[in-house]
């Protein structure tokens, strides 16, 4: 049943690149466990121990806040078509935000999205599989373009507003700098 490695396998790779939704975890020693979904074409898979993926504006900045305190992270991936398989990521991850020296580098990976804020570089220190037999099959209909032009309706000005209005801490008030290192 689940099996464990030290880093991603072709196969993998190749799991990972089929996925349309992916779920990262993310805590510090004294927050709530914040579980995000994600999407958008916005995980790149850099080698069989490194992962980046791009993060846009949303409603809430959790997973910003804990990683800048506290750099662990998990990304869990589930197969809802074809064979049943669950894949977990155990590590450690940093923030790069708009005004690192490595921005520019990382964010030539992705297709540009409107909203973009920061990106998460993930080193993979643990890789563990499991069956996934219990997770119900469920058939991937098209992305959502709601955020997208959500970010495109409010320009840079208005995308900075919502910053400084909505992501600078988390719930638990916890800072997420996005002000000072994005603008």
């Amino acid at each position: 049943m689940g099996k464990q490695y030290k880093a991603l396998s072709e196969r993998l790779f190749e799991f990972i690149a089929e996925q349309k939704i992916f779920f990262v975890g993310t805590a510090t020693g004294d927050s709530r466990v914040n579980v995000s979904p994600k999407g958008m074409d916005s995980l790149r898979v850099l080698n069989n121990n490194r992962v980046i993926w791009l993060n846009v504006t949303g409603s809430g900045n959790e997973t910003s806040a804990h990683v800048q305190q506290d750099p662990r992270m998990t990304i869990m991936f589930c197969a809802f078509e074809g064979p049943p398989l669950i894949l977990r990521l155990y590590g450690t991850a940093r923030v790069v935000h708009k005004n690192d020296d490595n921005w520019e580098d990382l964010f030539a990976h992705f297709n540009p999205l409107p909203g973009a804020r920061q990106i998460f570089d993930f080193s993979i220190e643990l890789v563990q599989t499991s069956c996934g037999m219990a997770v119900p099959y469920y058939a991937y209909t098209g992305d959502r373009e709601l955020l997208l032009d959500w970010a495109r309706g409010k320009g840079e000005d208005g995308l900075r507003q919502y910053w400084e209005e909505k992501n600078q801490s988390s719930i638990d008030n916890i800072p997420t700098h996005i002000i000072a290192k994005n603008v």
